[in-house]
């Protein structure tokens, strides 16, 4: 049998002179650049786009929730760190006697369709942000967020519920529930072809609460007085700043966000929770007629 023969070339004598020491040589580069240590909370650096922080429920823009409660992220989530509970709009106070059906915009609804997420829960305990429950999301309604601070004093804290995962209202969304946009479907909605509350919308939620806060602005958006809502995020949470001694100390403020220098291989400078728009909504299109809510 020959002898092997290593693949891999032989080093020389100077080779085999510096091999014992050759780990040594990252170390050494590494002593003379510059220390580079994060200010954190005071300067909090910014995360790449995609990065996948807390879990966000999005809506659409007429204010209803894109959330149909399927319960697929919770079957896709690997680490059992998911509850959800779907419930029919049928079952709404405001559809007394009514029977709502997925191609049926009359009626209230808190989501297109004929079902919708009554009870969802994160377990911030378990999950491990893989990702794998927003893909599995037939609607976009489940997305990730760049928003990393989800430390908590308490084990049932760190169970988010619904209100705390359901992404703010918008300026000119419409509270729900309330009925879809007239004449359309779920599908329209899943195609990104609504673009804001209608009158009639209005109209509804001023005959059946007429204290609702949402209103005054939906109808603006409704009348092309005012431009067509744009999806929120949640962000970083505003620290309460420095303490007294801090303060006295002459300490900057605290929690504001630090955008690095661009150079070849830094961070990315977007800001915290900056992911794009058409990320959420994808395939959404842009013309369409004031106050119709829907592209033309």
């Amino acid at each position: 049998m020959s002898e092997y023969q290593p693949l891999r070339p032989k080093p020389g004598p100077i080779g085999e002179m510096f091999a014992p020491v050759a780990g040594f040589g990252v170390t050494l580069s590494s002593m003379f650049r510059p220390t580079v240590t994060e200010q954190y909370p005071r300067e909090k650096a910014p995360t790449q786009r995609r990065f996948h922080g807390r879990h966000q429920l999005n809506r659409y823009a007429d204010g209803l929730e894109k959330c149909i409660g399927c319960e697929l992220c919770a079957w896709a989530c690997p680490a059992d760190a998911i509850y959800v509970e779907g419930a029919s709009n049928s079952a709404l106070p405001e559809n007394a006697g009514l029977q709502v059906h997925a191609d049926d915009s009359q009626g209230a609804h808190m989501s297109p369709g004929e079902r919708y997420g009554a009870v969802y829960q994160i377990n911030y305990l378990r999950c491990i942000f893989c990702g794998l429950c927003i893909e599995a999301c037939p609607t976009r309604a489940l997305t990730m967020t760049n928003d990393y601070e989800l430390a908590g004093k308490t084990r049932a804290g760190m169970i988010y519920e619904k209100q705390d995962l359901l992404a703010p209202l918008s300026e000119g969304m419409l509270a729900a529930p309330h009925p879809m946009v007239e004449g359309t479907t779920d599908t329209d909605y899943y195609s990104g072809d609504v673009l804001g509350p209608t009158a009639a919308q209005v109209s509804w939620v001023r005959e059946h609460r007429p204290d609702d806060e949402t209103l005054d602005a939906a109808d603006a958006v409704a009348s092309g007085k005012a431009p067509a809502p744009t999806l929120k995020q949640h962000q970083l949470r505003p620290d309460e700043g420095p303490g007294p001694a801090e303060r006295s100390a002459g300490a900057a403020s605290v929690g504001s966000v630090r955008v690095p220098a661009t150079t070849t291989g830094s961070r990315s400078t977007s800001e915290p929770g900056s992911t794009s728009v058409a990320d959420l909504t994808a395939g959404a299109s842009t013309s369409s007629t004031p106050g119709s809510g829907v592209t033309a």
